[in-house]
């Protein structure tokens, strides 16, 4: 069953996002995610805190296919560059 991830990211290291960005499509292409849609308009409209710099719904096959994607060694330094670039958050729908 179809899968989607949301993904929050507060970018304070842009240098790193990019370089994130230009790997990451490889990443998820390899367990059969892909971005369905990506925001750097996001707006809170209720509730406390404040938007992220970038939104973004990833899609999978399934549940373990992101977790494969999220878990995969192989992409442990893709994920670390991620992770380098702010505060990113990524839940399971």
């Amino acid at each position: 069953m179809t899968t989607y991830a949301l993904v929050t990211l507060t970018i304070t290291n842009p240098e790193s996002f990019e370089l994130y960005r230009q790997q990451a499509g490889a990443a998820l292409a390899k367990h059969g995610g892909a971005a369905m849609e990506v925001s750097k308009t996001s707006e809170v409209i209720e509730g406390d805190g404040v938007a992220p710099t970038v939104t973004v719904i990833l899609t999978f096959p399934d549940r373990d296919a992101a977790k494969a994607w999220i878990n995969d060694p192989e992409f442990a330094e893709v994920h670390a560059l991620r992770r380098g670039s702010g505060t990113s958050n990524i839940i399971l729908m």
